[in-house]
């Protein structure tokens, strides 16, 4: 209640797992309106198109009234993709596809590789290319977004982003991540259009703040300026984006930049058991930089938490497979399964074995 009720200036909410974070930013919407607020003013933010669209309607059906006027809902994205169209920097027909960047980086890694074959390899090696370039884009490391291209390409990035960026700039279109750099540019070289924009989103409320990069950061930061109705929730532990460009340094910050920030923290996960709350501590007590809290829970103490010790991707796999195979035995639905992954390519050992 004491984050919802939060008045005027700068606010940060450490939000822990199952702790109410969506409640809570619903229902400070909800205070913020209560209070005379008009909708209109009011800008959410979150980081998926998915998540914005479930807070919506959450919060239409805490309201109970259906939809509330014009209270803002977008992702970063979304957000300064309609500031630039409204302020006529940016039509729809003016942002590159995947399809049309690729057509852009194969005649560069061609023309780097010294022939014109290859074509297959190129278009594996591609995507990752385009990634180093996002990156490099949302954080301005060189030598970690140089990291990331495929081991042939890496000493080349620079020469690689140079022909790129010259490459998109004579299309006269941008790709999705400029979309984020022409914001900014807009708002550093036109105060009256940042006004007109600060003016209008004069209550800011982000969701998954550890989430922030860079250049996020610093619109975000011109837009809620003079006010500062920054109102930002996250949890440092959670912070597991930064391939993406991601750096938890800047809620870990949040207070130096602004000294006059309220902070509140939600420790209790209504959602996990003791077991599991207990088990993630003791992981995440290792962190060096973090803010100091401890999670609990009213709930019960639950099954433990089962780590499982293989020698490779086959036994693992093996492993997840008689699990599975175990729970089907007990009649448990396949549809309420699921297997999780670090990441995608970490799937195919078990595909294959479920496939067989």
């Amino acid at each position: 209640m004491e984050a919802i009720t939060h008045g005027e200036g700068p606010c940060l909410v450490l939000a822990g797992p199952g702790s109410g974070k969506t409640f809570t930013i619903t229902r400070r919407i909800l205070y913020l309106l209560e209070q005379g607020v008009g909708p209109e003013t009011i800008l959410v933010i979150t980081f998926t198109k998915e998540a914005a669209l479930s807070m919506q309607e959450r919060f239409w059906r805490m309201q109970g009234a259906g939809p509330a006027g014009s209270v803002n809902f977008g992702t970063f994205h979304s957000v300064f993709y309609h500031i630039l169209r409204e302020s006529k920097a940016l039509s729809s027909g003016n942002l590159l596809k995947l399809s049309d960047k690729k057509k852009l980086i194969f005649p560069i890694l061609r023309a780097l590789e010294g022939e014109q074959g290859g074509r297959g390899c190129l278009d594996e090696e591609a995507g990752a290319v385009l990634s180093a370039i996002s990156y490099y884009k949302n954080t301005c490391r060189l030598e970690e977004a140089g990291a990331r291209m495929p081991p042939r390409w890496q000493v080349h990035f620079e020469a690689v982003f140079g022909a790129y960026d010259r490459a998109v700039k004579q299309t006269g279109r941008i790709d999705f991540d400029d979309m984020l750099v022409v914001c900014h540019d807009l708002f550093r070289n036109r105060p009256d259009i940042l006004r007109m924009w600060q003016e209008k989103f004069l209550y800011i409320l982000v969701d998954e703040f550890q989430d922030i990069n860079k250049i996020q950061y610093e619109i975000l930061k011109m837009l809620a300026a003079p006010q500062n109705n920054l109102f930002v929730v996250g949890d440092d532990d959670q912070s597991i984006y930064q391939f993406r460009g991601a750096n938890p340094k800047f809620i870990l910050n949040f207070e130096k930049e602004y000294p006059d920030a309220k902070r509140y923290i939600l420790d209790v996960n209504y959602r996990s058991s003791k077991a599991i709350t207990d088990g993630a501590a003791r992981v995440i007590m290792h962190n060096q930089n973090r803010y100091e809290k401890s999670v609990t829970t009213p709930n019960p103490q639950g099954m433990p938490v089962h780590v499982q010790e293989v020698r490779d991707a086959s036994e693992e796999a093996g492993y997840v497979l008689g699990r599975i195979q175990a729970l089907q035995q007990r009649e448990i639905p396949f549809r309420t399964i699921a297997v999780l992954f670090r990441t995608n390519s970490d799937a195919g050992v078990l595909v294959e074995q479920l496939l067989a």
